[in-house]
C-alpha cells in the first residue's frame, strides 16, 4: 500500500532544484522591489479538475488485498471541478492555509462482486456510492533565499485528511460506510523564479511517511504553477498538482491520488 516516490514526484523534485539554482544565481537585489511580491496578504481560489484514484479497503488487516474497492473503476465515478481556497499571510515568513473538498457520487450497477465494511455487493446489483475527501493544509513558509528574480524557501505544515465513503443498495437494510481521519505533518521546499517582471513560475513539494504501531500514513504533494500579475493586486494562475495519500488507520486502508491541471486567480494586499 505504501509505495515509494513515483517518477512524477522525482521529476517534481528535479524541477524544484532547478528553480532554486535559477534563484540563487539571480540578481542580488531585494525581491521586495518587484511589484508582484510587494504584498503581505494573498487570497486565491483555484478550480481543479483532477483525475482521481480512490481505492479503499475496510478491515484490511483481516483480509488484506481481497476487499479493495476502486471507487473510480468499480463504481464509475467521473472527473469533476472542485474549488480550492488558498490564503498566505506574510513576506519572507508566511503563514499559509488551504482547503478543498473532493466529493463524488454515482448510481451504477456492480460489474464484479465487491465487499466493503463487511457487506457483499454481488455482480449486477444496483448501488449508490458516495465518497468525500476533505483536505486542509495549515503551514509555515520561510523564504530564506530572496532575490529580485525570485526566492527559495522551506515549508512545514500539517495536512488534515478526512475521508468519508459509503455504498448503499436496495438489497441492504443499511449502507456500508467508513469514516477515517488521518492528519500528518509534512516538510518540503518552495521556489519561485520570474521569467518576466509580471510572469513567475513556482514549484513546491512537501511530504512525509509516518508509522505508529500498525497505523501508517504517507502523503506527497507536488504543485507547479505559473502566475501572470496584472498590477500589484491581481494575478491569474494555472498549474498542475499531484496529491498522493496512503494510509492504514484502525484496520482501514486508503490509496488516494488526485492529479491534474487547475486554473484560478489571486488578489494581494
Amino acid at each position: 500500500m505504501l509505495a515509494p516516490i513515483s517518477g512524477t514526484m522525482r521529476t517534481g523534485v528535479r524541477i524544484m532544484l532547478f528553480s532554486a539554482l535559477i534563484v540563487v544565481t539571480g540578481s542580488v537585489s531585494a525581491y521586495a522591489q518587484l511589484p508582484a511580491e510587494d504584498h503581505v496578504v494573498e487570497l486565491g481560489v483555484m478550480f481543479w479538475k483532477p483525475s482521481p484514484e480512490l481505492i479503499l479497503t475496510s478491515q484490511a488487516l483481516a483480509r488484506a488485498g481481497e476487499d479493495d474497492v476502486n471507487f473510480v473503476e468499480d463504481l464509475g465515478l467521473e472527473d469533476k471541478y472542485f474549488p480550492e481556497f488558498r490564503v498566505s499571510v506574510g513576506r519572507n515568513h508566511k503563514f499559509r492555509t488551504s482547503f478543498v473538498t473532493f466529493s463524488y457520487d454515482a448510481d451504477t450497477i456492480v460489474q464484479r462482486t465487491i465487499r466493503f465494511e463487511g457487506r457483499t455487493f454481488n455482480l449486477g446489483v444496483p448501488v449508490t456510492a458516495d465518497i468525500k475527501w476533505k483536505l486542509y493544509r495549515f503551514g509555515y513558509e520561510w523564504d530564506f533565499v530572496s532575490r529580485e528574480r525570485g526566492f527559495f524557501g522551506f515549508i512545514a505544515d500539517v495536512k488534515y485528511n478526512k475521508v468519508e465513503a459509503s455504498i448503499d443498495s436496495p438489497a441492504l437494510t443499511a449502507a456500508a460506510t467508513t469514516d477515517v481521519t488521518a492528519p500528518i505533518p509534512t516538510i518540503g521546499v518552495i521556489g519561485r523564479g520570474y521569467i518576466a517582471p509580471n510572469v513567475s513560475i513556482t514549484g513546491e513539494f512537501t511530504g512525509m511517511n509516518l508509522s505508529r504501531g500498525e497505523d501508517q500514513v504517507k502523503f506527497w504533494d507536488f504543485d507547479l504553477y505559473g502566475t501572470v500579475s496584472v498590477g500589484r493586486n491581481f494575478g491569474v494562475q494555472g498549474g498542475y498538482r499531484s496529491v498522493v495519500a496512503d494510509y492504514i488507520v484502525d484496520e482501514d486502508t486508503g490509496d488516494l491520488k488526485m492529479k491534474g491541471l487547475y486554473f484560478g486567480a489571486v488578489v494581494r494586499f
